[in-house]
C-alpha cells in the first residue's frame, strides 16, 4: 500500500513538471548567433583570452560606412556587446591590462579603426558606452580581404603574444596583444 502510495505520488509529480516544461515557450534560433573565440599559447593549455561575440551576417548588404557608422563606438559584432576576457595580465601596445572580463568595443574608419577596451560589461550594444570607463585604447590599420559573410574573431601566434584578427564583410583589423 505504501509502495502503491509512493509510486502514485512520483508518477504525478512526474506528469505535473512535464506540463510545466510542454507549456513554456522557448525563443527562436537569434539571427546573429553567438560565438567564442580563444587564444591558448599552447596546445592542451589554459586560454589566455576568450572572447564572446554576436556574429551578423553580410547579407548582400553595404556594411562598413553604412551598416557600421564610420566615426561611431560599434559594440564589434551583434546583440550584446562583445565581451574579452583576459585569463593573464597583458599589453595592448604599450598598455597594461589586468586580468579580468571586459568589453571589447572599436570605432570603425575607413584606414584605421580605434580597439577599445572597456570596464562595463553585460551591456546591450554600444547604447551606454561611457568612455570614461576604458582600460585601453590603440588605433590599428584597415587591410582589405576578400567578402567574409559572418563577422568573426580568430586568433594568431606571434612571438611576443598573439594578434586578435576582426573581419568582416572585405576588411581585417589584427589588435595586437603581448604578454
Amino acid at each position: 500500500m505504501v509502495k502503491r502510495f509512493i509510486a502514485s505520488g512520483l508518477l504525478i509529480v512526474t506528469l505535473l513538471f512535464s506540463m510545466d516544461v510542454a507549456a513554456q515557450k522557448f525563443s527562436d534560433i537569434d539571427k546573429s548567433p553567438h560565438d567564442i573565440s580563444y587564444y591558448k599559447a599552447k596546445r592542451n593549455a589554459p586560454p589566455v583570452v576568450k572572447v564572446v561575440y554576436g556574429r551578423p551576417q553580410k547579407k548582400g548588404r553595404r556594411i562598413f560606412g553604412s551598416l557600421v557608422s564610420y566615426g561611431k563606438v560599434w559594440r564589434t559584432g551583434a546583440n550584446e556587446a562583445t565581451e574579452i576576457t583576459f585569463f593573464q595580465d597583458v599589453k595592448l601596445g604599450d598598455q597594461e591590462i589586468k586580468a579580468g572580463t571586459y568589453t571589447l568595443f572599436t570605432i570603425p574608419n575607413k584606414k584605421t579603426w580605434t580597439i577599445i577596451i572597456n570596464s562595463d560589461t553585460d551591456v546591450w550594444g554600444s547604447y551606454y558606452y561611457d568612455q570614461e570607463k576604458d582600460i585601453a585604447r590603440l588605433d590599428v590599420p584597415v587591410k582589405k580581404t576578400d567578402v567574409i559573410e559572418y563577422f568573426s574573431i580568430a586568433f594568431t601566434k606571434e612571438t611576443d603574444g598573439t594578434r586578435m584578427i576582426l573581419a568582416w564583410d572585405n576588411i581585417s583589423v589584427a589588435v595586437p596583444f603581448s604578454f
